[in-house]
């Protein structure tokens, strides 16, 4: 075992923010894979938007009609990719998954479309650095993964995994040179299976030595293989380590644990 030289040198802070609604158009839509879009939001209520966590969720309001009440649409929860809360605007980004709203909304939407944004009403801000990294999770949580490994210095190390379909679905993450990250292809299995037998394959001598900040997300179902790795043969310290299930299969309307 190598966990005797584990230390805490990173640890995730909750931070609360004044919950904000605001109002904003539909500016763009960029087909990054064929089920994977990048959409652009703009407006003037953006100006000042703020997501200091890397794990942060938005909710977001999709009306069906110009006419309708922002408030009141039916909404879905996502990650912040990029913005300008000068200029005003944000890129969010949607799997694209069929009957969801939010799906359905993200690739049959006109340019210009109301869109309300919510949040987010809380952060868990990483602070320190971390020893090593393991980051993994479905086409859901890249957002979240691209966000922590934008925060990784050149001399980092660690894991990144990606489960996507197969190689037309590959969604790369910039990572320094002492991070390996490999792209699962789950083919007809269902999701989060092949996340689960890779995490399941990692023992305890492949633990980094120190403090490993750990990120694991995708459908509700890994969250047996993250803890069981992360928590459990790893020893990860609880202050240090984010495993969840970001949606979970039959459910439509499904709220990510914070």
């Amino acid at each position: 075992m190598r966990m005797s030289n584990q230390r805490v040198s990173a640890r995730l802070e909750p931070r609360r923010h004044d919950l904000v609604f605001r109002s904003a158009i539909l500016a763009r839509r960029t087909h990054v894979t064929p089920s994977y879009v990048r959409l652009r939001l703009e407006g003037p209520e953006l100006r000042g938007f703020d997501s200091p966590g890397a794990d942060d969720h938005i909710r977001i309001f999709f009306p069906s009609g110009a006419a309708d009440d922002l408030r009141s649409a039916p909404s879905r929860e996502y990650t912040p990719v990029t913005w300008d809360a000068m200029d005003g605007w944000l890129d969010v980004d949607v799997a694209l998954h069929g009957a969801g709203v939010g799906s359905r909304w993200a690739e049959t939407s006109a340019i210009g479309a109301p869109v309300g944004v919510g949040g987010p009403r809380g952060s868990m801000v990483l602070v320190g650095r971390p020893d090593a990294w393991l980051l993994a999770g479905d086409e859901t949580a890249v957002p979240a993964i691209r966000r922590f490994a934008a925060q990784m210095d050149d001399d980092a190390i660690g894991r990144i995994a990606v489960e996507v379909p197969d190689a037309a679905h590959d969604l790369p993450v910039a990572a320094p040179p002492g991070v390996e990250v490999v792209q699962l292809h789950r083919g007809r299995r269902p999701a989060g299976e092949e996340l689960g037998d890779w995490l399941d394959s990692l023992d305890v001598e492949e633990r980094p030595d120190g403090c490993v900040f750990g990120f694991v997300a995708a459908e509700q179902s890994v969250v047996r293989a993250g803890r069981a790795l992360l928590r459990d043969r790893w020893a990860g310290d609880p202050a240090a380590t984010v495993v969840k299930g970001y949606w979970k299969r039959g459910v439509t309307e499904y709220h990510v644990p914070h």
